[in-house]
């Protein structure tokens, strides 16, 4: 009862500022304003309004927010301990399938940069002839003589 006079009371002042708006000439700020204070007119005369009321003062209902609630901890409490337990799911998978003995193909993390190629999902062939990138430090050398390093 008392929610009813309460929306009732919102949708006369609302249609109150509509009409001083439209007497402003502000038709289309007027029709807006009249379109939002028939909504909790609406609302009541559809019975939104017992229903919502009905179910703020049932306390089974809060109980039920509550165990979401607690769900909802318990939830990112284990995804916070699985992060911290260190690696990725695809990392403990990997573990998990070498534990079994399967073979698991490493995935290449960036194939733009040379990791592999990106159609075939194949590794890219290295150079023959030349050292690995860590034994390799003749370009940094030259650059270190250019500037007078």
């Amino acid at each position: 009862m008392l929610a009813e006079t309460v929306c009732s009371a919102v949708s006369a002042a609302g249609l109150g500022i509509a009409a001083i708006t439209a007497y402003r000439k502000r038709f289309l700020a007027a029709t807006r304003i009249a379109a939002y204070s028939l909504v909790p007119v609406g609302l009541v005369m559809t019975g939104v309004v017992q229903w919502v009321s009905g179910i703020v003062f049932k306390p089974s209902v809060w109980l039920g927010f509550g165990l979401l609630g607690v769900a909802w901890l318990l939830f990112m409490t284990t995804r916070a301990v699985e992060r911290r337990s260190g690696g990725t799911r695809k990392e403990r998978r990997a573990a998990a399938a070498a534990a079994r003995g399967e073979a698991v193909a490493p995935q290449a993390s960036a194939p733009s940069l040379g990791a592999g190629s990106a159609a075939t999902g194949r590794p890219a062939a290295k150079p023959q002839g030349k050292p690995a990138a860590s034994e390799d430090f003749s370009d940094i050398e030259a650059i270190l003589k250019k500037h007078g390093i």
